[in-house]
């Protein structure tokens, strides 16, 4: 069991285990979201023991340092203050930047409260009360209208790939749908309709939820669907998968992001610094500035928990607001001359 993890269980102390396991089996977190509070929580436990023992945290010695026999007297003992000062250690020597500051508290804050609430072993939790980082606010990155066009139409007129079909249903999904890689990965045949009007994804903390396909989204399906079904020489358990490597096994996270990389180069917007993750902001963003489409209804499409996360999206381009502007009914009144 602990070999699926970043970081196997038999590497750290009970508690740790047993939090990793309730993670697991009862909240159904996924693997990848436990090993990254495993990898956080080792992290800060060893930065911990490493000041404690006067161990420098730059130095090979830290990365030796054996957590694995740490009980809840000492997990007990740790201080408000000493949380403070790994955050710090993490901006300033680990060049953390916010968001990877925010997930280690994230990380240390739900370990104390699963022994303070959950199992009761501990009194208290010494990170309650502090603070998440400060977000630097920046709005997200997408394409506009034309760049998806474009980008939809480089796919369309290559030649030279064998996949080019089912690479167009991806982008298509995409950038009509704003779901995560991670769900169009795990999409099987089953969680499509048979009239291919919705499909059933599965994302953050296993919480299902069906998207409608639009006739762009239809069409780029039926496209692909009898090309999906001419070869079944792939092993058994990834039949069932909707989209296919090369090779004929579930297609991965990073082969989807390497085919987005390269047709964003092709349709030269390479330098943009897009990625997948910013099809999907273009699809949310397209959504919103469309003016049909209600942050709460987004909301669900996306499949954000809170709405505060929806209201990104909610920012409009210069131009728009331009247009606005115009369009006010005093915007062509001016003060008249003196007689």
């Amino acid at each position: 069991m602990s070999n699926q993890y970043a970081v196997p269980l038999r590497e750290m102390p009970e508690a740790v285990q047993e939090f990793a396991a309730y993670k697991v089996g009862i909240q159904n977190c996924s693997v990848k979201t436990v090993s990254e509070y495993l990898l956080d929580l080792r992290t800060f436990l060893r930065y911990i023991v490493a000041t404690r023992d006067g161990i420098d945290p730059e130095s090979e010695e830290f990365l030796a340092i054996d957590i694995r026999d740490l009980d809840l007297g000492f997990i007990g003992s740790i201080r408000t203050t000493e949380i403070y000062a790994f955050l710090q250690y993490s901006g300033s020597v680990r060049k953390n930047l916010w968001a990877a500051k925010a997930r280690k508290l994230v990380s240390i804050r739900m370990f104390y409260r699963y022994l303070v609430t959950k199992t009761k072993q501990l009194k208290t939790n010494p990170a309650a009360d502090i603070e998440s980082p400060k977000r630097k606010q920046t709005l997200p990155k997408f394409l506009t209208l034309d760049e998806s066009l474009l980008l939809l139409d480089t796919i369309k007129k290559d030649r030279s790939s064998r996949t080019v079909v089912r690479d167009y249903a991806i982008v298509t999904l995409f950038l009509n749908c704003g779901m995560r890689v991670s769900e169009l990965c795990g999409i099987d045949l089953t969680d499509v309709s048979r009239d291919l009007s919705s499909l059933r994804v599965t994302g953050k903390g296993a919480k299902e939820r069906i998207i409608y396909l639009n006739e762009a989204c239809r069409t780029a399906l039926s496209e692909y669907l009898p090309i999906r079904f001419v070869d079944k020489n792939g092993r058994a358990d990834t039949d069932k998968a909707l989209f296919l490597s090369g090779q004929n096994k579930r297609i991965s996270v990073k082969t989807v992001q390497w085919m987005v990389y390269k047709y964003l180069d092709m349709a030269g917007l390479g330098d943009r610094h897009l990625s997948v993750h910013k099809l999907r902001h273009t699809a949310a963003t397209l959504m919103y500035q469309s003016g049909a489409v209600d942050v709460r209804v987004l909301k669900d499409i996306l499949g954000h928990e809170q709405l505060n996360t929806t209201q990104i999206y909610t920012h409009v381009s210069s131009t728009s607001m331009e247009e606005a502007m115009s369009h006010n009914p005093l915007s062509g009144v001016k003060r008249k001359e003196k007689d």
